[in-house]
């Protein structure tokens, strides 16, 4: 297996990255995913939000959350008044990792390899962006960001400061210490909940604290 590290370009900006994603075979996830999923978003975005893996939809679309999780997380996007212009999305994982059942392709967690492999890819679009703030969107993205030590059902909504001791100093150096990040429940989680509106209640609570501290 390859190294991702040697796919990304140095200094690149986030369309050449975008362009170059596309041939990485930094870990074996390319092999059965349609496409590199990249980020999509504007290198101003204030609010960066972060997911595990593009889902089925994604993987054929090659864009991040526009499946129905990107439904969810649009809704609560709009409920809340956030600029979609003023936002950055994007995933730990760019592949989608699945396993297939019949005519479907069934979700599977990206393992801790995979997150680390894809890892410099995330660094690499970090180094473009600024954001004020950043949200994690569940279990994944939180441990992708702050380390494989984190839980999100302890922290979730909780404000914290950009993680300067996770794993290396100097991996998000460009946001320095006035970027904040804030970690939630994934969308599919919400869709997945016995009580949907009562979960998606608590999802938007979380990220109004995002928002108003962006505010």
């Amino acid at each position: 297996m390859a190294e991702s590290a040697s796919f990304v370009p140095a200094g690149a900006d986030l369309d050449s990255l975008r362009l170059a994603a596309r041939s990485c075979h930094g870990c074996d996830l390319y092999r059965d995913a349609t496409q590199t999923v990249f980020g999509r978003g504007t290198a101003g975005a204030r609010m960066v939000f972060v997911g595990e893996q593009p889902g089925d939809v994604e993987d054929q679309r090659g864009e991040p959350f526009v499946g129905p999780a990107g439904v969810l997380l649009r809704r609560a996007v709009g409920d809340l008044g956030l600029d979609p212009d003023d936002l950055y999305i994007t995933n730990a994982v760019k592949h989608f990792k699945f396993r297939p059942a019949g005519k479907r392709r069934i979700h599977q967690t990206p393992d801790r390899t995979e997150i680390v492999a894809c890892r410099p890819w995330l660094l690499a679009e970090f180094a473009q962006l600024d954001p004020r703030m950043v949200v994690a969107l569940g279990a994944t993205a939180g441990q992708a960001l702050l380390g494989p030590s984190f839980r999100v059902t302890r922290s979730r909504g909780v404000l914290m400061p950009w993680p300067e001791s996770a794993y290396h100093p100097e991996d998000f150096a460009q946001p320095g210490g006035s970027a904040q990040i804030l970690a939630t429940l994934h969308p599919s989680a919400i869709l997945r909940a016995d009580d949907r509106e009562a979960a998606y209640e608590g999802f938007v609570k979380d990220l109004r604290v995002a928002a108003a501290a962006l505010a």
